[in-house]
C-alpha cells in the first residue's frame, strides 16, 4: 500500500516542502501557546477558576432564599 503512495508522491515536484511547512506550523502554534499560557496574568486565571462555584453559590442563595 505505501509503494502506491509513495510512487505518487514522487511524481509531484515541490512535495519535499509540505513536511517541513507542517513542522513549522506545529512548532511555531504550540511554543506561541506556551508563551501565552506562562505571561498569562495570574489574577485572571484565578477569577477564571471561580467562576463554576459562584454559578453553583447563586443557584444555593435563590434556592435558599424561596
Amino acid at each position: 500500500m505505501l509503494k502506491f503512495i509513495k510512487h505518487n508522491m514522487d511524481t509531484i515536484s515541490g512535495i519535499e516542502i509540505y513536511p517541513i511547512v507542517a513542522l513549522v506550523i506545529f512548532f511555531v502554534f504550540f511554543a506561541g501557546l506556551l508563551v501565552w499560557v506562562y505571561t498569562y496574568k495570574k489574577d485572571k486565571i484565578e477569577e477564571i477558576s471561580h467562576l463554576p462555584f459562584e454559578e453553583e453559590l447563586e443557584i444555593n442563595n435563590i434556592s435558599k432564599n424561596k
